[in-house]
């Protein structure tokens, strides 16, 4: 291509003819004139037109800035339903123009804002797509797993002991203080509250059942799982997409190693063992909360409220609650992983990823508590 020395000035000229308007470009479209000539693109995808034509036949010169402002112009018209077209350029710009659109953002289209029934329809359809692939997607990993594991317990040689140990240390034992003093917490406001309540009743007595029955079916599992969720499966994520960004995961492939037996049983094997370990621990924790805010708010002496415990619950309440959290360790753990080998080369990918594992896994735990509670009361239990 070739740039005069003295530059022209870019200039774009509007006509219309019936629902067709015709928008001439003249004059130097290049990085010198780029700031001036966006100004004169600027707002002009706002215009009321049917289709609009972007004639470049009149324009002196043209690069990579001048090109990739009018191919952004002719997405923002298209995006807002119009049909939009460039003609009239010299052959010698196709290449750049096909440069261009070879690099361009993707989510062009995607970033402008979009309204009416059309563009709402349409996004429920693209959510609705990305469930389904995520749907997919564990599965998949799920079936992986499954293959990794039994390879592993067929074969105990391939069984990464020393990985698991690692893993549980991260995820269980490091996690055993925030776990216990937020269900310490927890514990302590749902009997200050329950006893608030039903003492305007006159059974204040009632609190430690309460709570009794809340916490082990319920409350400590699910935020037990909530915080790990948080904490292990946003790691996992982190972990394994740095390893993808590396392309470490790529010279697993090269050297012979599977990456789902190297990373992925590892981590679900350890969650799946410490997650109940420490639902237990925020059991325990919720209730001595409870019976120090009951001794301080109820004036129930500990000897009391154990008693009344024993009276309110059983072994099969603990059970209950427990018999959740490997599955809500599995799920966690698989998300984590499947969205750690979905990032991409960049750190927004891996931190978009990373937010996206955090929110999924915390639904999921949510939906499968409620499925468990389904089910216990479809068996009287």
């Amino acid at each position: 291509m070739n740039i005069p020395l003295v530059l022209e000035q870019p200039k774009v000229t509007a006509s219309v003819h019936g629902s067709e308007m015709r928008l001439a470009f003249s004059g130097d479209w290049t990085v010198q004139r780029a700031a001036e000539a966006e100004r004169l693109l600027a707002g002009v995808a706002d215009r009321d037109a049917g289709s609009v034509v972007l004639d470049l036949s009149a324009v002196t010169a043209l690069d990579t800035a001048g090109a990739w402002l009018i191919v952004r112009l002719r997405d923002a018209l298209t995006a807002k339903g119009r049909s939009a077209a460039i003609e009239g350029y010299d052959d010698s710009y196709t290449p750049l123009f096909d440069e261009v659109e070879e690099h361009k953002p993707h989510d062009i289209a995607e970033a402008l804002p979009r309204r009416g029934i059309v563009a709402g329809v349409e996004k429920v359809g693209r959510r609705t797509v990305d469930v389904w692939h995520d749907a997919i997607d564990l599965v998949a990993i799920l079936g992986q797993f499954a293959s990794g594991l039994s390879a592993c317990l067929v074969n105990i040689s391939r069984m990464r002991g020393i990985a698991v140990l690692h893993h549980f240390d991260q995820t269980g034992r490091t996690a055993v203080p925030i776990i216990a003093l937020m269900s310490f917490l927890i514990g302590g406001i749902i009997a200050q509250q329950g006893a608030f309540y039903l003492r305007q009743f006159g059974a204040d007595q009632f609190v430690v059942d309460l709570v009794g029955v809340l916490v082990l079916r319920e409350i400590g599992v699910l935020l037990t799982a909530i915080m790990v969720a948080g904490r292990s499966g946003s790691a996992f994520t982190a972990e394994i997409g740095s390893m993808k960004m590396r392309e470490e995961i790529d010279a697993m492939h090269v050297i012979g190693l599977r990456p789902v037996e190297v990373l992925v049983v590892p981590r679900l094997m350890a969650l799946m063992i410490a997650l109940p370990i420490l639902a237990f621990i925020a059991d325990v924790s919720a209730l001595a909360g409870a019976g120090l805010v009951s001794w301080a708010y109820l004036g129930l002496t500990p000897q009391a409220f154990i008693a009344r415990l024993q009276e309110a619950i059983d072994l099969q309440t603990l059970y209950i609650g427990i018999v959740k959290a490997p599955v809500m360790a599995l799920i966690i753990g698989l998300i984590a992983c499947a969205e750690g080998l979905k990032v991409a080369g960049s750190a927004e990918s891996l931190g978009r990823q990373t937010t996206v594992a955090v929110v999924k896994a915390i639904f999921m735990v949510i939906v499968v508590d409620g499925l468990f509670a389904v089910f216990f009361a479809a068996i009287n239990i």
